[in-house]
């Protein structure tokens, strides 16, 4: 099946979110996917709950718990590069990278990545999702009795070999999340450090 072509009047994303359809060919998609098999991958654990989610960690985590810092795979630096130059930054400003691996039925919740990283690049493999965002409030902000249940501002199909950067305020103003994805997908993301 061919992925969906773009909208033809843009996609619904908050400003700073820039999205690459084909960001990677299907065979450097394929390759991607075979390095990912030699990964070796853990639970995820957030605020006490086991995510559906595996994860691999590489270069400056930010959780100290998670162990020792591997340094990022060299089959992983092409694509860093690739990100680098579409952002306008070194490729050695990413100071690590992630890969999820999401089953059937595996969901992301709603969250802002952690606010010592800045720019975020994404990258999906074999299956799409969609990724929805809304306003960002701060936790126990919107615990008040009777307010009402926030919903989603804005959507996107992240399909498969897409590309997207997080910058601005769709990275510091809003939170996002991911439904139950229905088939197997990867993700691979990287980091910079905001400047302090």
């Amino acid at each position: 099946m061919a992925p969906a072509q773009p909208p033809l009047f843009g996609v619904d994303v908050p400003d700073g979110f820039h999205y690459r359809p084909w960001f990677v060919s299907a065979p450097e998609e394929q390759a991607l996917v075979d390095a990912i098999g030699a990964v070796e991958f853990a639970s995820f654990e957030m605020r006490g709950v086991v995510a559906r989610r595996r994860v691999a960690f590489f270069g400056h985590s930010y959780d100290a718990s998670l162990g020792d810092e591997r340094p990022i795979p060299e089959f992983l630096r092409p694509l860093a590069s690739g990100f680098a130059s579409w952002a306008g930054i070194a490729v050695d400003e990413f100071a690590m990278a992630l890969i999820n691996e999401y089953r059937p039925g595996a969901p992301i919740g709603w969250h802002r990545d952690a606010p010592q990283y800045d720019i975020v690049a994404g990258l999906s493999l074999l299956s799409p999702c969609r990724m929805k965002f809304r306003r960002y409030v701060a936790p126990g902000a919107h615990a008040r009795a009777g307010a009402p249940r926030r919903l989603a501002t804005h959507e996107i199909t992240l399909e498969p070999r897409s590309a997207y950067l997080m910058t601005g305020p769709a990275r510091n103003e809003y939170e996002h999340h991911i439904p139950e994805v229905a088939g197997l997908r990867y993700s691979i993301t990287f980091r910079t450090l905001r400047q302090r």
